[in-house]
């Protein structure tokens, strides 16, 4: 962002002709490519330098996180409860069946049951 904005400054040919692409290159700490898609991108949006500099709107909404909290505390209560009979502990691999499963849960693998633990402490 900040690069593009320097090369705007650069190409500005309100104080006299705009200096050669390499030169403005070589000013910003940049390629002679990134100039000219910059220059080219200043053309396309009517000189509008926000559009140009600016970040880019997402598209696609980001991936909804598969562990919410809801999902997290009933991990880690169903972590908390009595093992299943003839175990004396859950492992991971065992909570990872029992969440399989448990209704109201989604599925995750016993990394990711792992992971949830580790933050639940």
């Amino acid at each position: 962002m900040i690069i593009r904005a320097r090369v705007l400054l650069s190409l500005d040919e309100t104080q006299g002709p705009a200096p050669d692409r390499r030169v403005v290159a070589e000013r910003v700490g940049t390629s002679e490519g990134t100039v000219y898609l910059v220059a080219k991108a200043f053309t396309q949006h009517g000189g509008r330098v926000e559009d140009v500099i600016g970040r880019k709107k997402r598209e696609t909404p980001p991936v909804e996180a598969k562990v919410t909290g809801d999902v997290e505390a009933r991990v880690i209560a169903l972590a908390c409860s009595a093992p299943p009979a003839g175990r004396a502990r859950w492992t991971l691999r065992l909570l990872e069946k029992q969440v399989a499963v448990t209704e109201g849960i989604p599925p995750m693998d016993h990394s990711t049951i792992g992971r949830v633990l580790k933050r639940g402490h």
